[in-house]
């Protein structure tokens, strides 16, 4: 076994340990914790961001949120945001940021109307502070990391460590998951998203992260897989992963990870020659064999309820009215109040206080668009086209970012199912705006190296 094999697989053996250790000593989530902070901190101080060393522990911290989450290890709630924040601010005093990134710099100025507004309608038992910073840290978390990665140069080497930084925790997560819930077909008896295999936390974001983590390690699998080792490695890894993402029962963050793989291959199909598309061939085959006995042991295992989930069916098979479970109606009460407040909206977090006036339930969104319309009107408008657009410009100016669309794709959908309550849909949307270098001379070049990979 090569060095760089085994340094790889003592890194997934550690990460496998942390997720054995939280779940036999809980107080060790603390530790892991407050540890990624410290010893992120003197890392990036130490290397003063030479080779984006802020950006692989901002990485490492996105990866790592729904484990601490879920498992009382953050400092506070909402700290991976801030984390993130805090760590792309270090990167930015030792390396700067891009003059060039004016579009989110309009985009911070954008939420300010919002917040101001918010301040004096609120009700007044609200705490307005904890509101705003709740529903404002997520697309300030997304501008602030774009201002730092706006067409920053990174080596395609680099972009997979950085995917690994956020992949490695997320394993942790699913060992957890695993000695959680050890035999699901105990666990599940309906076909909603199940709370039990999800280690007790918010199915939705569990299934995000998990989707995302399935993503990484079939990207690895096709370009990261120099040997058989690494390739059944990484194989192992990807469909444990997808079988527990699949077993949380809920759909959004499943059905995202499998469309950035297709998006993914349809890239490097695209991109490669005669030759590269024959084993690009192999690799599908390959993939889609993998998520065949993936999906079938899952269906096994929960007795057929998988099958019936994914067609919106009940456990008797009848088709259930409201395939978002509940998530349309709330859509559609933010879009009555974009019509009824159509320049400012009607302020930061004001959104679930009207809907309760209205609907006389209080329910937080789940639809970042949605909210932004509400809550911030025209504005929120045009910052969503400016979120929307930036990015494919660039892939117009650089069409071999085989990641770029991928990252913008995760992010839209997540947002529509997941809002941004978590720091990874925007840190995810930050590198798709990274100027990724394939390092070699030529694009054929480039290309035939990956072709080699595969």
């Amino acid at each position: 076994m090569k060095k760089e094999e085994q340094f790889y697989l003592y890194l997934i053996l550690f990460h496998v340990a942390i997720g054995i250790g939280i779940f036999l000593f809980p107080f060790t989530s603390k530790i892991y914790g407050y540890s990624m902070f410290i010893i992120g901190t003197y890392y990036v101080i130490k290397t003063q961001n030479r080779n984006n060393e802020a950006l692989m522990v901002a990485a490492y911290i996105a990866g790592s949120e729904v484990l601490l989450r879920m498992t009382g290890g953050n400092i506070t709630y909402e700290f991976s945001k801030y984390g993130v924040m805090l760590f792309v601010l270090m990167g930015m005093y030792f390396s700067g940021f891009s003059k060039g990134a004016a579009p989110y710099w309009i985009f911070l100025l954008l939420l300010v109307p919002g917040v101001v507004i918010s301040t004096f309608v609120l009700n007044f038992d609200t705490n307005v502070k904890n509101t705003i910073a709740f529903n404002i840290s997520g697309p300030v978390c997304l501008a602030i990391a774009s201002l730092f990665t706006y067409r920053r140069k990174i080596g395609l080497e680099q972009m997979n460590s950085l995917l690994l930084c956020i992949g490695l925790p997320i394993i942790s997560c699913t060992v957890y998951l695993s000695l959680y819930t050890p035999s699901i077909r105990d666990i599940v008896t309906g076909t909603g998203s199940n709370y039990e295999t999800s280690g007790g936390f918010g199915p939705n974001q569990v299934a995000t992260f998990l989707g995302l983590g399935m993503f990484i390690f079939f990207s690895r699998i096709i370009l990261e897989s120099r040997s058989k080792f690494m390739l059944m490695l990484n194989l192992i890894i990807a469909l444990n992963i997808s079988y527990r993402g699949m077993v949380t029962f809920s759909r959004g963050g499943m059905i995202t990870g499998f469309l950035m793989i297709v998006l993914l291959l349809m890239f490097l199909y695209l991109k490669s020659n005669f030759k590269g598309r024959v084993k690009l061939n192999y690799i599908v085959v390959f993939i889609s064999l993998a998520m065949v006995v993936v999906w079938s042991y899952t269906s096994f295992q929960t007795g057929g309820l998988i099958n019936k989930r994914y067609k919106n069916q009940d456990a008797a098979g009848r088709v259930k009215e409201d395939q978002f479970t509940g998530r349309g109606d709330i859509a559609e009460n933010e879009i009555k109040t974009f019509l009824a407040n159509p320049v400012f909206g009607v302020g930061v977090g004001k959104g679930v206080e009207v809907r309760e006036v209205e609907t006389g339930i209080v329910v937080l969104s789940h639809d970042e668009i949605t909210r932004m319309l509400a809550e911030h009107g025209a504005l929120g408008i045009t910052g969503l086209l400016i979120l929307f657009i930036t990015p494919l410009v660039l892939y117009l100016e650089n069409k071999f970012n085989m990641f770029l669309l991928c990252f913008v794709a995760f992010w839209f959908l997540t947002i529509n199912h997941a809002a941004m309550r978590t720091a990874i849909p925007a840190f995810v949307y930050s590198l798709s705006l990274l100027n990724v270098q394939l390092g070699t001379s030529s694009k054929k070049e480039q290309y035939s190296n990956i072709e080699k990979r595969s």
